[in-house]
């Protein structure tokens, strides 16, 4: 091994992918000059059999994506955190030893977010490019936020900021922790030189996805934003989903999640500086949009 950071990959999955899954697995297994650690957390199921330096912890029912993520890194000890989608495959093997290098060189460097390529060779989304102007897949930059399951994280970075928020159980529990983190001092990059392709699917696939980005929006708000945002981000959030969906059903859905967001107790409430919001605002992510 030639580099001097650890990694630990943790892979959430159901079990219903198991041929993917083991190409994602695969394609971690095979990093070259590093040291990793390989975690497949299955979440309220049975993982498939994994080759004998790969473990395996079984949840006794689905918890969610960022509290089945944080068990995954519970059981790990690397210096970075990966976390990849368990149909997601790294492409090439040299991409944790670039990491590693990434990370050592710049001490302020918390999390990097990698680039989604589509297999089929189709352009990709632009919602897997992590900033506004988010027309060339092909530039890196800073960014505010990043993919979940196609990211790395320092541990001192995921230690200081208390993990994912567990009670989002999906949607934007990434931004949740990108806040924190900027907050704290640390950057965040997308590096389109650290790839993972990915079938291009559309978010709304999953069962709860309006009513949980509904609900999740707001309490992103409720315990990130000063109090004089909260308003200003949930407003312009609801104005952009009312011209986007256009369907009855799912915008019924949205808000009823949105009400479910104002009910609910979204936790402990930890606003970031005025001095984050103006940093996020020169990176071209203002926090209300």
């Amino acid at each position: 091994m030639t580099g001097s950071l650890s990694f630990s990959a943790v892979v959430l999955t159901r079990g219903d992918r198991p041929v993917e899954l083991t190409a994602a697995v695969e394609s971690l297994r095979h990093q070259q000059g590093v040291e990793c650690e390989v975690v497949v957390v299955g979440n309220g199921a049975d993982v498939p059999a994994q080759p004998d330096d790969v473990e395996s912890l079984r949840l006794a029912h689905n918890v969610g994506i960022p509290a089945g993520r944080n068990r995954g890194v519970e059981v790990t000890h690397g210096d970075v955190i990966v976390f990849l989608d368990d149909d997601g495959v790294l492409v090439g093997e040299d991409l944790f030893a670039m990491l590693g290098r990434e990370f050592e060189s710049d001490p302020q460097l918390g999390i990097v977010s990698f680039r989604i390529a589509d297999p089929a060779g189709g352009p990709g989304a632009r919602r897997h490019v992590p900033r506004l102007r988010a027309g060339d897949p092909m530039r890196s930059s800073d960014v505010t936020t990043f993919l979940g399951g196609a990211c790395a994280i320092r541990r001192a970075v995921f230690a200081q900021c208390g993990g994912l928020p567990e009670a989002f159980f999906y949607a934007h529990e990434e931004t949740d922790l990108a806040w924190r983190a900027i907050d704290a001092g640390w950057r965040i990059t997308y590096d389109a030189r650290v790839a993972m392709n990915h079938p291009a699917t559309p978010p709304s696939r999953h069962d709860d996805f309006y009513r949980l980005n509904a609900r999740n929006r707001v309490w992103l708000a409720r315990r990130r934003l000063p109090w004089a945002l909260v308003p200003v981000y949930v407003g312009v959030w609801t104005a952009i989903t009312v011209v986007r969906v256009r369907e009855r059903e799912s915008l019924r859905v949205w808000f009823e999640g949105f009400s479910d967001g104002w009910r609910r107790d979204p936790g402990p409430r930890s606003p970031i500086k005025w001095s984050t919001v103006w940093k996020l605002t020169r990176m071209g992510r203002p926090p209300i949009v």
